[in-house]
């Protein structure tokens, strides 16, 4: 396994500045995150399509530097019902177009949310019985067979056009696929090129088990994720773990996404990587820090010292 980074973290820095910053840090590729929510500015696919002098010379940045490209993200709701979605879709397209471009294998992303009816005009998340009321049940098949389906497996004829060989969907919440159950669904329909970004972050606080996950997954681990979640004493078990409250109200919050090892101790971490590796997986780990609890670059050095510590060689 080979660490990486997430750029979205260093969205306020100069590409020049970014990559510079991974070198002192010490990880040995990058996650280029652009399209979809990022606010990184740094391998915008739209940009780099239309200039290829400066994709080019982005690259050659990069590669002066010793440094790889993990994968490239773009994390998106291509579902979405509104003018959303449909601005996701094309930048989701043009990421995949671009890995081809470049040789990149691997595209990190998220599998999308659609309306639970047609004619919704907001993405709803089912994660109710799909029992009762007595139209869940159409509406389950709708979002899966009528919306996810077909996009799905146009997305994977073009990444197949273009030479992408493993798409990674992040566990995230708010979408169709956020567990193993809800992957191998998608899978099972579109093909084992579709598999898992494996972030223990958002299964913390749905109160599954990373390491039990791995196990599930199998093969079906096609990227890692190293983000870690504190359920926080006292407020989770009073409230749960449905959390509502803003990111940074840290100190209110039932679970607060924070650096690794700050929410499970390095024990934990080295159990989960052995088990990840004893699954076939010995690819890229990128670190992904939301930690609001403290500043930026604090995070982020604490989490690369504890992945450094953890990932298997």
């Amino acid at each position: 396994m080979k660490l990486s980074i997430c750029t979205d973290v260093m969205g306020d820095l100069s590409f020049t500045d970014m990559l510079d910053k991974c070198v002192d840090l010490g990880v040995e590729g990058v996650e280029m995150t652009g399209g979809g929510w990022s606010p990184a500015p740094h391998f915008r696919a739209d940009e780099l399509l239309a200039d290829k002098g400066l994709l080019k010379q982005k690259l050659k940045e990069i590669e002066t530097r010793g440094l790889e490209i993990a994968a490239l993200n773009c994390s998106a709701n291509p579902l979405d019902p509104g003018a959303m979605g449909e601005r996701h879709r094309k930048e989701m397209e043009d990421t995949f177009t671009l890995a081809g471009e470049i040789g990149v294998k691997k595209i990190v992303t998220m599998s999308g949310l659609p309306e639970a009816a047609p004619g919704d005009v907001v993405p709803n998340w089912l994660v109710y019985t799909k029992s009762w009321p007595d139209e869940m049940p159409e509406r389950d098949r709708y979002q899966w067979e009528d919306r996810a389906f077909p996009f799905w497996h146009g997305l994977v004829e073009h990444a197949t056009k273009v030479g992408v060989e493993k798409i990674a969907l992040e566990n995230f919440s708010a979408m169709l696929v956020w567990n193993p159950e809800t992957l191998f669904r998608l899978r099972d329909e579109v093909g084992p090129m579709v598999g898992m970004n494996l972030d223990p972050s958002h299964l913390f606080w749905k109160g599954a088990c990373p390491i039990a996950v791995a196990r599930a997954l199998g093969d079906a681990i096609h990227h890692v994720h190293g983000k870690d979640t504190r359920i926080e004493r006292g407020l989770a078990d009073v409230n749960g773990y449905l959390e509502l409250k803003e990111v940074t109200d840290v100190a209110n919050r039932s679970w607060n996404y924070v650096a690794v090892g700050a929410g499970h101790d390095l024990q934990w971490w080295k159990e989960f990587f052995s088990v990840v590796g004893m699954m076939g997986y010995d690819d890229w780990v990128s670190l992904e820090m939301e930690d609001f609890t403290m500043s930026t670059n604090a995070g982020i050095q604490s989490s690369i010292d504890a992945l450094q510590a953890t990932i298997i060689r």
